[in-house]
């Protein structure tokens, strides 16, 4: 008889002295049962490359290197790498662990490139991991993330809602974009003080290119502004104010048009006049 758990996270947490750290936002997953949640939402192949980015104690590590053909794990807490070590050490090359900031990756050197990113993301960068991985990795066709359920709603809001704002224009432009379901506090250890959901994102075109994406972050400055005098207030540029007014007129939406009320191939195509 032993008193040793059997799910891998709460051994490794006994076996290797870890302790979750408020700092980081680490809430790891104990439960086993969301992994095939999160696997089929994934619709992963034995072609995939996976992307994790946070991998925590290793459990869905493990749980996707034994479904792909080769799994990324990122994990910036140093003290987590052998726990990490143990949960990837079977898969050998298969497996690559990447100690370090994901928001400073060199994700187009990964090598070989991801086509699938899966993750239960650490709170604090969720949005910014998701939107980076969109623009730098054009070979990722599926993303599912666990999220803070305000950052799930918020990439998948419509146009013209209270939440809808710069990550939900910027996803849509390269995504289809669902919540796809929500996820019970009690999978989690510690349990966090916030409901999460599973966010699903499917490739549908090219990320929005960089002067589309600078012109979305600029109407969204200013939310109670109209969009033209927003961006004028952003760049200080009254020209770029004057060019909106007019691209505004002829996409047929009122010239003093405020950001939240335009979809994202709305903004595609103001994007467009605008560079005329």
């Amino acid at each position: 008889m032993t008193d040793e758990p059997s799910q891998p996270s709460l051994r490794r947490m006994r076996a290797f002295a870890v302790r979750p750290k408020r700092d980081l936002g680490q809430n790891f997953l104990i439960d086993s049962n969301i992994l095939g949640v999160i696997e089929r939402a994934a619709e992963l192949g034995p072609d995939d490359v996976v992307l994790e980015i946070g991998g925590g104690l290793g459990v869905l590590s493990e749980h996707l290197a034994q479904r792909a053909r080769h799994t990324h794990v990122v994990e910036v807490d140093r003290s987590l790498e052998p726990a990490l070590r143990e949960a990837l050490e079977p898969f050998g090359d298969a497996a690559t662990l990447h100690l370090g900031d994901a928001l400073q990756l060199d994700y187009p050197a990964l090598d070989p490139v991801p086509t699938k990113v899966v993750a239960n993301l650490p709170y604090g960068i969720a949005a910014t991991a998701i939107l980076d991985t969109i623009f730098a990795l054009p070979a990722v066709t599926r993303w599912v993330a666990m999220v803070q359920k305000e950052v799930g709603e918020r990439f998948a809001a419509s146009a013209g809602t209270a939440v809808y704002g710069v990550p939900s224009v910027l996803a849509q432009l390269a995504c289809d974009v669902r919540v796809h379901r929500s996820v019970s506090r009690t999978v989690f250890h510690p349990v966090p003080n916030v409901d999460s959901v599973l966010v699903l994102l499917t490739r549908t075109g090219p990320a929005p290119p960089p002067a589309l994406r600078a012109l979305v972050q600029g109407a969204f400055a200013h939310r109670r502004k109209a969009l033209p005098r927003s961006l004028q207030l952003h760049t200080g540029d009254k020209s770029l104010r004057d060019r909106a007014r007019a691209a505004l007129a002829e996409l047929g939406l009122p010239e003093d048009a405020r950001a939240e009320r335009l979809t994202p191939n709305e903004f595609r195509k103001l994007g467009e006049l605008i560079a005329r």
